[in-house]
């Protein structure tokens, strides 16, 4: 059976989540502390110590660099899920990179700013130093403040998916493809404080999330 090992609020956990709940596959779910990725460096032979990390068996698969997707190649490999045809390659690169990097810039530090909400009690000094160490002194309440500017980022962000979700039900084709599901996780993240709501002006994506949080693999 395959393992996820994460952190649940990770919006890159997140994506591999919703693939394997898509997939029907039994698979276990091991959350970890933020600050404690010590079965993470074990498990991968002290090669590896960021989330998510999936084990199948005596195989431990993380990725290679910031922009690989190697974990969810190797679940659709296995699960036969066509989540990455061949004609969409070269798009499918371009579309991931700008989802993981610009949207997610505006996305995880919306949700940031609510972490007390989510981060259990005895994680939140680590959590918050880890930030200020990586952004600076006060970010997360710098975020809060704008949180304002940030959400209408974010709405400029999501333009060109409201755009391609004109004329078809998903990002590419007739079916998800993984980009799909990176979106979608990295929305959810967004969406994982309770705080905030999908742009209303965007309302082929919302008919798209609300397809995307429950649809199913049909091997037929």
């Amino acid at each position: 059976m395959i393992e996820l090992i994460q952190i649940p609020w990770s919006p890159y956990c997140l994506v591999q989540k919703r693939i394997l709940d898509y997939s029907g596959a039994r698979h276990k779910v091991v959350n970890v502390p933020p600050s404690d990725r010590s079965l993470i460096w074990r498990l991968s032979k002290e090669r590896y110590y960021q989330v998510p990390v999936i084990k199948d068996g005596k195989s431990v698969i993380f990725e290679i660099d910031e922009n690989s997707q190697v974990i969810a190649k190797y679940i659709d490999a296995k699960l036969k899920l066509g989540l990455f045809p061949k004609q969409w390659d070269g798009l499918q690169r371009i579309l991931w990179r700008y989802i993981d990097n610009d949207l997610e810039g505006a996305t995880f530090r919306l949700n940031d700013s609510h972490f007390r909400e989510f981060v259990p009690a005895s994680e939140q000094l680590n959590y918050l130093r880890f930030k200020e160490r990586k952004f600076g002194r006060g970010c997360i309440d710098q975020w809060r403040t704008d949180s304002k500017q940030w959400q209408a980022q974010l709405a400029t962000l999501l333009i060109p998916f409201e755009q391609m979700l004109g004329t078809r039900d998903f990002l590419l084709d007739d079916q998800p493809r993984f980009v799909d599901f990176d979106l979608w996780g990295i929305l959810a993240n967004f969406l994982y404080s309770g705080h905030y709501r999908l742009p209303a002006e965007h309302p082929k994506l919302m008919q798209w999330h609300r397809r995307m949080s429950t649809i199913r693999h049909s091997k037929s």
